[in-house]
């Protein structure tokens, strides 16, 4: 698995409003990270629910460049440390463009390069 591909992951039981059972997530970590003996690999969840995409940071990503059946939403604010087991199924790797505000969105919304 490489940094940017979307996959099918089973995320188990919800607990409170973070996001839970089989549901698309893509990979954050970098191929260093994803490439070591670690068990755990770290992503960001994606939702169909594309009233989340005005949000800061998240991504609008199109059927056509997710490869999904429908527009969904890469939610910044969901990142998750999950086992490499849980990964099910590869959906697929986005483009740069979309690698790229989605690195914009992290560095936001982890305060990344600003100092205060």
């Amino acid at each position: 698995m490489t940094r940017g591909e979307l996959w099918w992951a089973d995320l188990g039981v919800p607990r409170g409003s973070g996001p839970g059972l089989r549901r698309t997530v893509v990979v954050v970590s970098s191929d260093d990270f994803n490439g070591s003996r670690l068990s755990t690999i770290i992503v960001a969840v994606v939702t169909s629910n594309t009233r989340l995409a005005p949000m800061p940071g998240n991504v609008l990503l199109p059927p056509e460049v997710s490869g999904l059946d429908r527009a969904s939403v890469v939610n910044v604010s969901q990142l998750m440390t999950i086992d490499r087991r849980d990964l099910e199924e590869s959906i697929g790797e986005l483009p740069a463009w979309a690698i790229a505000e989605i690195d914009a969105g992290l560095a936001g919304a982890l305060g990344l390069g600003v100092r205060g």
